[in-house]
């Protein structure tokens, strides 16, 4: 795909945005694409977890301002429908997916960011939904994953006054799980990618399938999830495998994903 990169790392996936003439910011084409590129990763047999990043100096700046000055209400519509539709896709992805946030994500790029499973920071990043100073609110899923993550009030803050923010107050409310030099920042994401792959991956997706549907519903329908999650995994050559390990107290596992 032109925008969005692709490579494979053993049995993890990179993905890359890549439009730095415009700090990768999210036009159709490049929302295309990477619509486009998640489904191929979805349907991989050979990936397990995904890293998405940006190239250069920023994450995703935002959307394409551009592109969007002369919409009407209607396309102003479609366009905030097909990016919660492509970003909803990273959501609902079964394998999960690890944002290494690099430098700006600011906008459509929050909202990415927040759209991944766990988001790791560059010492460079800024983070911030900044449309109330554009004339509009956010528009692929600000309003709802913001609050979620960070709590109602900071969220309330955060997008009301449109303050853009540094790494260390992302860590500080949650918003990222950690912050590190630029030059680690994809060492650490790969570590905790490989990390995620060595294990049973049907307990892993099972895992993330609960946590996100749990968070969207009361604890009694949550644990009602969990329970079936945690009875299907003792039907699976990998829950044998991975008992037997631990009963034979051996360090080696041989996970099929079965």
């Amino acid at each position: 795909m032109g925008f969005v990169k692709l490579e494979q790392k053993g049995r993890v996936g990179v993905l890359t945005i890549d439009r730095q003439e415009a700090l990768n910011a999210l036009n159709g084409q490049v929302m295309s694409d990477l619509a486009a590129m998640l489904d191929e990763v979805e349907a991989s047999k050979d990936i397990d977890v995904v890293v998405l990043t940006g190239a250069g100096r920023s994450f995703v700046a935002g959307a394409d301002i551009g592109e969007m000055k002369d919409m009407t209400a209607v396309e102003g519509k479609a366009w905030g429908d097909f990016g919660n539709a492509t970003f909803m896709k990273v959501e609902t992805m079964s394998k999960p997916v690890i944002c290494a946030v690099n430098g700006f994500a600011l906008g459509g790029g929050c909202e990415l960011a927040m759209a991944c499973d766990i988001r790791l920071a560059s010492e460079k990043a800024k983070f911030g939904q900044p449309e109330v100073g554009l004339g509009i609110t956010p528009g692929f899923g600000g309003t709802q994953r913001l609050p979620r993550i960070v709590g109602y009030g900071k969220a309330m803050e955060l997008i009301l006054s449109a303050r853009v923010i540094g790494a260390a107050e992302a860590k500080e409310i949650g918003l990222v799980n950690a912050v590190y030099p630029p030059e680690e920042l994809m060492d650490k994401a790969m570590e905790l990618a490989n990390a995620i792959a060595a294990n049973a991956q049907i307990a892993v997706r099972q895992s993330k399938r609960c946590i996100r549907k749990g968070m969207q519903t009361d604890i009694h329908t949550g644990v009602a999830y969990e329970a079936e999650a945690f009875g299907l995994c003792f039907s699976t050559e990998d829950q044998t495998e991975g008992m037997t390990a631990f009963v034979e107290k051996r360090q080696e596992k041989h996970f099929q994903g079965k």
